[in-house]
């Protein structure tokens, strides 16, 4: 097995430094524990990093993390406090400091912003999160592990799964045989939609007991270094009947459809039409109630997000989930989801187990 690819933590943050200086910022105070993974390697749960635009950052957490903090952040100054004291001094010259606005609470934006006076606090955009939304090889090489991993789950649920267990029997078994096969954990609790449940996207009460004839969406994932895999499937125990196949042959070409419109330059919510027109087409455009993807990274949910209202662009090296599903009440529905990485002239599908509908 080849080693996994090193995260160039440092690389990523002087892509940052220069962001800040282009949009004239002097420093960024990152709470975001995501980005702070993404910008040093941290796995606590509580840290700040104050980037500045000159290259001159500062990572700063609590006792708890002592030890953990000079292992994962050793190439960067690091202090131990539970205060915002540390701004103080380290602020320096700084006249314009961004916060994350969408993750900083308004209280916690007033504090820090009496505090630093007189340098000026603003409101930053997402900076770190629109670089993360194109992968580096680590990350690409941390969701291809992420998802194979997810892949061999899925062919041995296909021999495991029969009637009489429950909805939330199946999601257990899943998340315990992909920690088995490697993963860090599940990336979110799966999804196991069964019979009527299956017209619900976001199906979670798991009591449910599988049957004959079932028709049972699937959606799941594991995590691996931090990163997320995302991948929907269907299996039914038997024959579903024609009205739910018919249901799986329009979101299989509607789902085929958007994968096929996945390019560099091609525009988010174009991939959302390929396959809304064909489920429109096929009688199910109404069924349809919901975007037809999202990126995936350290977060299940990333930007750019596929939907009919994106201003996104995909570009190469995005990682973006591809989703399509057709929901009908008190008979059920079907989704197929593939996570894909965005090339100049296409994409490359990193969940490769048969999309076609599996019956045992």
């Amino acid at each position: 097995m080849t080693e996994p690819a090193r995260h160039d933590h440092a690389a990523r943050r002087t892509r940052l430094a220069e962001q800040l200086g282009a949009v004239g910022l002097d420093a960024l105070l990152v709470t975001g524990l995501a980005n702070l993974r993404y910008l040093t390697g941290f796995t606590g749960s509580a840290g700040r990093l104050l980037a500045r635009a000159d290259g001159h950052h500062l990572f700063v957490t609590d006792g708890r993390y002592r030890d953990q903090v000079a292992a994962e952040v050793a190439d960067l100054p690091r202090r131990i406090t539970r205060t915002d004291a540390w701004l103080d001094d380290v602020v320096g010259d700084a006249e314009r400091i961004g916060l994350e606005a969408h993750l900083v609470p308004w209280a916690t934006a007033r504090s820090l912003e009496q505090r630093l006076a007189p340098a000026e606090v603003v409101p930053a955009e997402p900076l770190v999160e629109h670089l993360r939304a194109r992968k580096d090889e680590a990350e690409i090489d941390a969701l291809e592990r992420a998802c194979a991993i997810t892949a061999r789950t899925w062919e041995a649920l296909l021999d495991w799964i029969e009637p009489g267990v429950t909805e939330r029997a199946v999601a257990q078994w899943a998340e315990r045989t992909m920690v088995e096969l490697g993963a860090d954990g599940s990336a979110f609790t799966p999804t196991v939609a069964s019979g009527p449940n299956g017209a619900r996207p976001h199906h979670k009460d798991g009591r449910r007991t599988l049957a004959s004839g079932d028709l049972i969406t699937v959606d799941m994932g594991a995590r691996v270094d931090g990163y997320c895999a995302d991948m929907t499937r269907l299996v039914a125990l038997g024959d579903p009947g024609g009205e739910l196949r018919a249901v799986v042959d329009a979101v299989a070409d509607a789902q085929q459809a958007a994968v096929a419109a996945v390019a560099s330059g091609v525009a988010a919510r174009d991939v959302d039409a390929a396959a809304r027109d064909r489920l429109t087409e096929a009688g199910y455009g109404e069924a349809f109630v919901h975007g037809t993807g999202h990126g995936v990274g350290l977060e299940l949910h990333e930007a750019p997000r596929l939907g009919t209202t994106s201003d996104a662009t995909l570009a190469a090296r995005m990682a973006v989930t591809v989703e399509p599903g057709a929901y009908l009440p008190d008979v059920g529905g079907a989704r197929i989801e593939d996570l894909v990485v965005v090339t100049h002239d296409g994409c490359r599908v990193l969940t490769t187990p048969d999309r076609s509908l599996a019956v045992r």
